[in-house]
């Protein structure tokens, strides 16, 4: 470690880690993920809800327990129909953004953003969820005096992960595959136990499940014993969340993508699947019923257990330690897939384009932070209810789940003249969406009084902020295209035709001499604002630089850091840019120089590349350019970076002088 960096900086990469460079080849490879730590990361959200899912789907048939077979039944063939319309999503959208963007490119960028502000209240409640009921499955290990201090624990746990997320998303991810397995092995051998040691039994719980099906009719009639299941179906939606996860957070992957995808879908599908399944026969074959301060789950391992003496207990107290930590494991679906969204909706303009941006650990830390800090304050807000907390949870994922299957419904009927097996893909997604609408129409009917009222409030408001920030960008790109379209006519009048590429091999013009006084020019590519502030420099220093050195640092962000071949493209438009200001200032008569780069901070790599410009031209003063609005209210401070400022200023703390122009909109 440098150690004259600052202090701040050094507690940073202590912290976070060493920066990686986005020029490195190899690091798509060693940052992406497997299908395994895919659904290690991805997949715990689905199976977490195995420690509540299956518990609220079994208690809501009020004593008629054995219709959970229908139950079970249905919800495994929820989770595969889910799953399968989501292959198909992958498929058509090999790039990620999952309901967002099916539901921005097959229905309308209005219903899409609806999408995306659904599933980030989804996201930033799973996280909570999770971490809640973690802490609330270690503290009922823990003296009751210890519970005042169960907010608080799961405060600190928010904070932990968070930093974990941002170091990495592998770093995030390896920590938790030894609780992820241990969860694993422990379930699937208790279930297989169980059907191993009630193989007998089994017939009797079909002829129980006959006997309760003429039961329920007497009791409830037909309709009612349906409306019955239907609701115990509906209760247990917390089972499907995450599914999306792993369309959303496609260029995590590991390349083939869409291979990695499918594999880890099928690792959930199977998984999850087997899990509440198993888990609902075995309450069936274990007799087991609601005890006060127990979950469903406790309850069944007490009673498989029973008799096992030391190993039995031992056996129990690492399965629902398991069950426990694996709900902060669930707690980085929140962390993997919120942050993407928010990207793919930064790169529409929906929220600030801040969320585009890298870290130097190449992570997208301000969406990180966002979720972080959002179930940071919930979680205080709730005090940790985990009881509130589910009455909250689970809508919006299926508004996401709803719109993206009518979506690809729509799709598979636009194309059905050209698509191969087109019936087949429509059929997956048309059940699925019939699916999907159920539910979403039961949980929000069901939960709505009981303060589900408030996650639509919530991402209603969200929606209308989204409209308030698109608007501005709206406004902005106008003002901007009209700035350019003056620029261009004056270019295209003044220049002759040329070769863009030729530029680097122009030589310079006779007398060139670099110890001249130089005007570097700071620009953000070939366009109105830059060609601005290049006439600003001309017309107010008139004859006083001999030479200009125009600087142009392409941003990697998340919409370029999708694989070694869009770095590439990166770095030759970015080459090219340049080359089109070196090329019209020699034409003019003018000696002209040009530095181009890639980085995930534009401020650092420009601080790097200013004491190699002043080597070569020992008089430079630095010119960047700076749009001055008509009106300057909070939303256009807080939605643009004003990033020449912060160049102003590390460049000055250099010794370098930086001039910036002011440029009217």
């Amino acid at each position: 470690m440098n150690e004259k960096q600052p202090l701040l900086k050094r507690l940073k990469t202590i912290i976070i880690g060493d920066p990686h460079s986005p020029k490195d080849q190899r690091i798509f490879h060693q940052l992406s993920l497997i299908a395994f730590f895919a659904w290690v990361g991805l997949g715990a959200d689905g199976l977490s809800s195995s420690c509540y899912g299956p518990q609220e789907a079994f208690l809501a048939l009020q004593g008629h327990e054995y219709l959970a077979i229908f139950v079970a039944l249905g919800t495994a063939i929820t989770i595969f129909v889910i799953c399968a319309s989501y292959n198909q999503i992958i498929e058509l959208f090999p790039t990620g953004g999952g309901g967002y963007l099916v539901a921005s490119k097959l229905l309308s960028p209005q219903l899409g953003m609806i999408a995306g502000c659904a599933l980030l209240i989804d996201y930033m409640l799973t996280i909570t969820v999770s971490i809640a009921s973690g802490a609330d499955a270690i503290f009922s290990f823990l003296p009751v005096s210890w519970q005042a201090y169960k907010v608080t624990f799961a405060l600190v746990v928010i904070v932990l992960i968070t930093v974990l997320n941002l170091r990495g998303v592998k770093e995030s991810v390896l920590p938790l595959v030894p609780i992820f397995i241990i969860f694993v092995i422990t379930h699937v051998f208790a279930i297989l136990y169980t059907l191993f040691t009630h193989w007998l039994n089994l017939s009797e719980v079909a002829s129980a499940t006959v006997v309760e099906i003429q039961r329920s009719r007497t009791e409830l009639g037909l309709a009612g014993m349906f409306f019955l299941i239907m609701r115990a179906y509906s209760m247990g939606a917390g089972t499907y969340t995450g599914i999306e996860a792993v369309s959303n957070s496609l260029p995590l992957l590991r390349e083939p993508k869409v291979q990695t995808a499918h594999r880890t879908m099928r690792y959930m599908a199977f998984s999850l699947a087997f899990t509440v399944v198993g888990l609902m026969l075995a309450f069936l074959l274990y007799r087991v019923d609601f005890q006060a301060g127990k979950t469903l789950n406790a309850v069944f391992f007490e009673r498989l257990t029973a008799g096992w003496g030391t190993s039995g207990y031992l056996f129990l107290l690492v399965t629902l330690i398991s069950e426990a930590t694996i709900l902060f494991v669930a707690a980085q679906t929140g962390f993997l897939g919120g942050p993407q969204v928010l990207s793919n909706m930064a790169q529409d303009r929906w929220v600030p384009t801040r969320f585009t941006m890298l870290s130097d650990r190449l992570v997208t830390q301000n969406g990180i932070l966002i979720m972080g800090v959002s179930a940071f304050l919930m979680m205080i807000f709730t005090q940790g209810s985990v009881q509130f907390l589910v009455v909250l949870y689970s809508i919006n994922v299926f508004i996401t789940f709803a719109l993206s299957q009518l979506g690809m419904v729509r799709h598979w009927l636009k194309v059905r003249k050209e698509a191969f097996n087109w019936k087949k893909k429509l059929f997956v997604n048309g059940v699925g969406l019939s699916l999907t609408l159920f539910i979403l129409m039961s949980v929000v009917i069901i939960k709505f009084n009981e303060g589900g009222w408030i996650t639509l409030l919530v991402t209603g408001t969200l929606v209308v902020l989204c409209f308030a920030i698109k608007r501005h960008y709206s406004k902005t790109s106008q003002l901007l295209q009209r700035l350019d379209n003056l620029i261009v006519d004056v270019v295209e009048s003044t220049k002759p035709k040329y070769n863009l590429e030729a530029a680097a091999e122009l030589k310079q013009p006779s007398g060139f001499d670099p110890r001249e006084k130089t005007a570097v020019v700071l620009v953000s590519g070939f366009n109105g604002m830059g060609l601005h502030t290049l006439f600003g420099v001309l017309r107010t220093f008139e004859g006083v630089y001999k030479n200009y050195v125009f600087v142009l640092v392409g941003a990697v962000d998340t919409g370029s850091f999708k694989g070694a071949e869009q770095i590439d493209q990166l770095q030759a438009h970015i080459k090219s840019e340049i080359n089109r200001y070196v090329l019209f200032m020699r034409r003019q008569g003018f000696c002209a120089d040009g530095y181009s780069s890639i980085a995930v901070d534009v401020v650092d790599e420009i601080a790097q590349l200013a004491p190699k410009i002043l080597e070569v031209y020992p008089q430079a003063v630095f010119f960047g350019g700076q749009l001055v609005f008509p009106e300057d209210p909070f939303l256009s401070r807080w939605l643009h970076n004003y990033t020449i400022f912060t160049i102003q200023k590390r460049l000055y703390q250099q010794g370098m002088l930086v001039v910036i122009m002011p440029i009217r909109v």
